[in-house]
């Protein structure tokens, strides 16, 4: 293997060597490409889809050159630009002898060619640019992948995602698709009367919450920040301060484990409304979902490995009611946390230290037993107090909390809550979390500014928070949140 890869990047440095002797060529002939400015264009490759309104008429294009067959006098191209490929017809009579000769010689695959001609049909009926003019506009100095085998190692592609871009339309369009999915989710929320922020990224303090952050220092005022985790305290602060509708959609960041359902900075939405609660919530992300699927997809029967996804029905359980569907075990039966350890016991499920509560343990009942079975769109609710610090605790049953996630292909892809407005039980659910945060050695802190902003009274408030690149990879059909991030994090190369 080592020869190989030897063999391969001399190769690379040798065709390099050469790209780079042509660059010198036309720059000693006054045809340096780098030295261009701008060429106007006027038509892409679109004018494919409307062959009857462009016959005849005289365009400019540019565009990649992917391909290349000379036939003496007379030679075929196809350039690659945002929306496709396109046929040029090269001939040295109509470009002229010197720049006939260097696009045979000096022009190589890569090149970002500019392009003036007519519009007609080839004998064989492929619609095609007759060139009067031929310019490069840039010089490739690295050769593309060959064609037929392109990208194939995945580190390559993600490490490489500009070739990968350039050789692979798929790729192209998943997140020509993201963009499409991104406007959608903006849509449906700016139509729906909510108001987008922005807020802070950088943290003057690490919160009890179970995600770990990044860590970095403010050199002006000599203090340690943290990357934020999450924006719902400052989205909720603003709840408080009057704006009934908001939402962000942003940048997280956690310095957790790789794999392919999760990557150190990740998009999400999340999304608050004064006076709704979590039932509101539920009726909100179906609507979106189905909304966001029409837009970016034009149906509601979304293909996933192979697996047809409705979005038009969506199942509900509560979280006891699933763990006893999947496991066979009662939790609304069982009434101590000494029942609850043995009922796990019993059933081989392992517990965290610390976490061996009844609540702790019907939550890892559910990730034991429940969650890769939820393939089909489907919302678990009503959740253990202890694993929901920031929701409301039901009226009729305080061990459990006003919430919900959704779950479809075993993945989850939202949480929502009946948010916790009351300042008194926050505060002590937060220093209950960050003390356990600091009995394992870390410099958990509560917001103060958080509590404070409850204390001047926020209204009944239901949230939401769902996971962007998730919903892409769904949407696309992708395997990984690799391959729905433009640059995902990579290990440094040696």
């Amino acid at each position: 293997m080592e020869e190989i890869v030897a063999t391969e990047e001399k190769e690379l440095a040798e065709q390099a060597r050469i790209r780079r002797e042509k660059l010198a060529k036309l720059a000693e002939a006054g045809q340096d490409p780098f030295r261009i400015t701008s060429f106007p264009v006027d038509a892409d490759s679109r004018i494919k889809e409307d062959f009857a309104a462009w016959e005849g008429k005289t365009v400019t294009v540019a565009g990649r050159m992917m391909s290349r067959r000379i036939m003496g006098k007379a030679s075929f191209s196809h350039i690659s630009d945002r929306f496709g490929e396109l046929q040029i017809y090269v001939t040295r009579q109509d470009v002229g002898e010197e720049v006939y000769a260097a696009y045979k010689k000096d022009f190589d695959l890569g090149d970002i060619v500019g392009v003036e001609g007519f519009v007609f049909k080839t004998q064989t009926g492929e619609v095609s640019v007759h060139a009067t003019r031929l310019i490069m506009l840039a010089k490739a100095l690295l050769p593309l992948p060959e064609k037929f085998n392109g990208l194939q190692n995945a580190d390559m592609k993600y490490r490489l995602r500009h070739v990968d871009l350039i050789v692979n339309a798929g790729v192209r369009e998943t997140f020509y698709k993201r963009a499409k999915i991104v406007r959608a989710i903006r849509a449906f929320l700016d139509g729906r009367g909510f108001i987008e922020a922005e807020t802070p990224i950088l943290l003057p303090l690490e919160i009890g919450a179970d995600a770990r952050p990044f860590k970095t220092h403010h050199n002006a005022l000599d203090l340690d920040m943290y990357l934020r985790i999450e924006t719902e305290l400052y989205l909720k602060r603003l709840i408080v301060g009057g704006f009934e509708k908001v939402y962000e959609m942003g940048r997280i960041f956690r310095n957790e484990g790789m794999d392919s359902r999760h990557n150190p900075e990740f998009t999400t939405v999340e999304i608050y409304q004064a006076y709704a609660d979590y039932h509101a919530v539920m009726d909100f992300v179906e609507e979106l979902y189905r909304y966001v699927a029409t837009e970016a997809c034009g149906t509601l029967q979304i293909t996933y490995k192979d697996t047809v996804l409705d979005f038009g029905h969506w199942e509900k359980m509560t979280m006891a009611e699933a763990v006893k569907k999947y496991s066979g075990v009662d939790f609304a039966a069982i009434t101590s946390d000494e029942e609850a350890r043995a009922a796990a016991e019993e059933k081989g499920v392992e517990l965290e230290k610390g976490k061996e509560t009844k609540g702790h343990i019907l939550a890892a009942f559910f990730d034991a037993f429940v969650e890769d079975k939820l393939i089909q769109p489907t919302f678990i609710y009503d959740y253990p107090v202890e694993i929901s610090p920031l929701a409301k605790r039901k009226p009729e049953d305080p061990t459990t909390c006003e919430r919900f996630e959704y779950f479809m292909m075993g993945m989850e892809m939202g949480n929502a809550f009946s948010e916790l407005n009351d300042p008194i039980d926050q505060e002590k659910r937060m220093e209950a979390q960050a003390a356990a945060k600091r009995a394992q050695g870390v410099n958990a802190q509560v917001d103060e500014d958080f509590i404070d902003a409850l204390n001047h009274g926020m209204p009944p408030t239901g949230g939401l928070g769902l996971g962007v690149d998730r919903l892409v990879m769904l949407l696309t059909d992708s395997a990984s949140i690799r391959d729905v991030l433009l640059f995902p994090t990579m290990k440094p190369k040696k």
